[in-house]
């Protein structure tokens, strides 16, 4: 059976009222060049009426009915009339047997019902002009103007042939271009349906043209890549969370048992809390910096945002771990040749700034070098954190940033592996850029466009 469903959808509806409007627009077209076919035929008539009334006026009266008769005879579609009578209204000569009743004579050419002589060949309605002769005789010089209703059947039959395959030709349109949406809308729901089963791999089908169905198809095939990403690292981070929670609360628990079972006095009692208290404060962090990273993702303190002088905040970073740097034996310094500000949450800033120094002052060998920097780059504020330590490989530029992550150079090093992850959350709230460079000796920057400073 075949489906017309088509039928009641927009698509086929908008190409039904187009051709609608077509077949309006052409009817009303083909009427206006009918209407001015129609007063060229009767104004042209009307100019070659009058020239003759006017060539056989000029005679002399002998030859008027010669010029009548030749006129007449030249005639073969039998279309002219001419008549000749006298003051009493006599006919002398032509084939209208008297003069038509409606005729003003001496007037303009005039539409009025003719009389022929010969009754077979009817009486139709002519176009006409009657003139008085300076010998008192009235002649009457006419045409047959049914060449319009001819015209008007041509048109017709030219509006038909042409009209009724046009609009079949939208509603073919209309029925075909339905079928075709109808099908991507189809297949479409044929991915979605597949998605919502758990298919997170599934697109959506997607063609390299410019049309609005293919870029919205490009768009949201780009948030589906984005979502999928997003639930990978979602699923993966209870994962992460309970082996991360599990070391901790695992050595807390061994310390509190051992020391239940062996510890005989209290400074061996005293060393099992410590040790138990160092790992539930390793949970904590854990548990802290999680609680903040939701809290950044889930924020609405942009509105909130004001003018931050970034000179003075990394001045304040430095100061505050210069102490550290120098319990490591490693110089810190500051560059910030230029007062610079931008627009941003100040307490957010400091808090990602200070965790690219911790992590530089963290994996820098003793005898080396922090600096942190302050500098202008083409339409953009480049705050930039180096060091002279190991540095990132090349392979782990990009997981560095997810949360947990800890590579195995850096295992006996303590942390969680969600300081990075913390800084690209604030970043990115405050659409700014974080890049990390790979090899020998860390750079780790942060760029401010033009367009979001204060």
């Amino acid at each position: 059976m075949l489906d017309v469903q088509f039928i009641r959808s927009n698509t086929f509806r908008w190409a039904s009222a187009v051709a609608a409007v077509l077949a309006v627009f052409v009817i009303a077209l083909f009427g206006f060049i009918y209407w001015k076919i129609d007063d060229y035929l009767i104004a042209r008539s009307d100019r070659m009426v009058l020239s003759q009334v006017d060539f056989i006026a000029a005679l002399p009266p002998e030859r008027r009915i010669v010029a009548i008769e030749d006129h007449l005879g030249q005639d073969s579609r039998n279309v002219q009339f001419a008549g000749l009578f006298d003051p009493a209204g006599t006919r002398l000569a032509g084939n209208l047997a008297r003069a038509p009743d409606q005729l003003r004579i001496d007037a303009p050419a005039q539409s009025v019902q003719a009389t022929r002589t010969r009754a077979d060949l009817g009486d139709p309605l002519i176009r006409a002009i009657g003139r008085h002769l300076s010998n008192g005789d009235i002649l009457v010089i006419g045409r047959n103007v049914d060449e319009t209703s001819e015209i008007s059947h041509v048109v017709g039959e030219a509006l038909a042939l042409g009209l009724l395959p046009a609009f079949c030709l939208c509603l073919f349109a209309g029925a075909w271009l339905s079928l075709r949406a109808q099908k991507r809308v189809d297949e479409v729901n044929q991915h979605v349906q597949r998605i919502i089963a758990g298919n997170l791999c599934e697109r959506l089908p997607h063609r390299n043209v410019d049309e609005p169905f293919s870029r919205l198809a490009g768009i949201v095939n780009g948030m589906l890549d984005e979502m999928e990403a997003m639930i990978h690292a979602l699923s993966g981070v209870g994962n992460d969370i309970a082996h991360d929670l599990r070391t901790p609360l695992t050595r807390a628990r061994l310390a509190l048992e051992r020391g239940r079972t062996n510890a005989g006095t209290l400074e061996q009692l005293q060393q099992v809390a410590d040790k138990a208290i160092a790992g539930i404060d390793q949970a904590l962090a854990i548990i802290t910096a999680l609680l903040r990273l939701a809290e950044i993702e889930n924020s609405r303190r942009s509105a909130a945002f004001g003018s931050v002088p970034l000179h003075e905040m990394l001045s304040e970073v430095c100061d505050v771990y210069e102490p550290i740097a120098e319990d490591k034996q490693i110089k810190l310094s500051v560059q910030s040749a230029d007062k610079l500000d931008v627009r941003g949450d100040r307490d957010l800033l400091f808090e990602a700034i200070a965790n690219l120094v911790d992590n530089a002052i963290k994996f820098t060998p003793a005898g080396g070098h922090v600096e942190i920097a302050l500098a202008r780059g083409e339409g953009e504020t480049v705050v930039r954190v180096s060091d002279t330590g190991p540095g990132i490989g090349q392979q782990e530029t990009d997981a560095v940033l997810r949360r947990f992550y800890r590579s195995d150079k850096i295992r006996s090093t303590p942390g969680v592996g969600l300081g990075l992850n913390l800084v690209s959350a604030i970043v990115k709230l405050h659409d700014f850029r974080l890049l990390i460079y790979s090899g020998p000796g860390g750079r780790v920057e942060i760029v401010c466009p033009d367009d979001r400073r204060s």
